[in-house]
């Protein structure tokens, strides 16, 4: 694993790069909800996710290691990169840095959001805004298939992560890895993003939504969807673990040892002489 994006994990929680990712990120949506897709749309929003990565990543990358996901501490964790007692550390922080963050969108968007909403802070209906903090699934979407969708989503997404850091493999120039992730997410957001919102992050997801809960928007926050506010939480985990297995499994176990690089070396450089 190389430096750069996510990386570094044993250097603290960094408190300052969570807030940054989510205020884009919820902006971002606010922007599009508010104003009845006018001044904003899916294609904005997805960029503005993407982006709110990569600046994030640039920000506290090489202080924190640029833990913005607990999906990603949990990879750092499984691969013995972030000790597991450092892990519900990181977790308790990123929720709420991601709580900070909707407290600063509800008071950027003040005005516009009890606007929108004729003065009721709803959770469903043809003016809700609970979705501009935390996501909800699609009216067609049931549980076991939005589980499976955060589960591959999020799969997706660590196996790039690895791929993208790996100095092993094909590795991005350096100091361009958040670049590539933040490319990487925008792809996944918009292949996959119709069915929830592709949140991929419990931290993203539960942070806002416990605000919302205290902001006024009530229990609904938890109860609509057939309570679907857990599948955002564990299903992230999970891919997690699954696309650090299968990273592990497909590619890193098949690079060369280090020892057989250096001879490998050695012995080109003997032949060329």
């Amino acid at each position: 694993m190389g430096r750069g994006c996510c990386v570094g994990a044993e250097r603290g929680a960094g408190r300052s790069r969570v807030p940054v990712l989510q205020l884009i990120t919820l902006g971002g949506a606010a922007q599009m909800v508010t104003s009845s897709g006018t001044k904003g749309n899916v294609i904005t929003s997805s960029l503005a996710g993407a982006l709110a990565v990569m600046v994030a990543i640039y920000t506290a990358g090489g202080v924190s290691g640029a833990h913005l996901n607990p999906a990603f501490s949990l990879a750092m964790s499984l691969l013995g990169q972030l000790p597991w007692w450092k892990f519900p550390i990181f977790v308790a922080v990123q929720i709420f840095g991601s709580f900070i963050a909707a407290a600063a969108v509800y008071a950027l968007y003040y005005d516009a959001i009890w606007s929108y909403s004729n003065g009721t802070l709803t959770a469903s209906g043809p003016r809700e805004t609970a979705s501009i903090f935390a996501t909800y699934p699609a009216e067609h979407l049931s549980l076991p298939n939005g589980f499976l969708d955060q589960v591959l989503g999020t799969a997706v997404l660590i196996t790039g992560i690895l791929a993208i850091t790996d100095t092993r493999n094909h590795a991005v120039p350096r100091g361009l890895e958040p670049v590539a992730v933040a490319l990487l997410v925008l792809a996944i957001e918009v292949s996959m993003g119709s069915n929830c919102g592709c949140p991929m992050n419990p931290a993203r997801d539960l942070g806002p939504r416990l605000f919302t809960l205290l902001a006024g928007w009530g229990t609904e926050v938890f109860s609509r969807g057939s309570a679907w506010w857990w599948v955002p939480v564990v299903a992230p985990l999970v891919g997690a673990a699954l696309g650090t297995g299968l990273y592990q499994l497909f590619v890193a176990f098949h690079h060369p040892e280090e020892e057989e690089e250096e001879d490998g070396g050695r012995a080109r450089r003997q032949t060329k002489h």
